[in-house]
């Protein structure tokens, strides 16, 4: 999750230091029922196949983008380090970053 802006495990954080925090999860990056380019581009690509990484991947991934947002591929898997994945051998997902962002710059 993204608490205060910053990328969390949310099981690693006491409740009382989420007290009146800003906390963002995969429930709040779209706009109702409109996707996010990220959760579109995961969808897309094949980059979320399981659904057990795919909400810490996505939230990584839009901790990055608000970081940088054009990122090399590099980047991309720097940014995504953290989470482990044992369905799709981590391209799809680099490759869905990737083309949130073509969408991103293209709209």
């Amino acid at each position: 999750m993204l608490l205060n802006g910053a990328l969390v495990n949310s099981c690693l954080i006491p409740v009382l230091q989420a007290a009146d925090a800003d906390i963002t999860t995969i429930e709040g990056l779209g706009q109702g029922p409109q996707l996010d380019a990220l959760q579109t581009a995961f969808l897309a690509c094949g980059g979320a196949q399981c659904g057990i990484c795919t909400p810490g991947m996505i939230l990584a991934a839009a901790h990055l983008l608000d970081k940088e947002p054009d990122p090399t591929l590099e980047e991309i898997r720097e940014g995504l380090s953290g989470n482990l994945c044992r369905c799709t051998g981590y391209m799809q997902i680099f490759d869905a970053v990737a083309e949130a962002v073509r969408r991103r710059n293209c709209a």
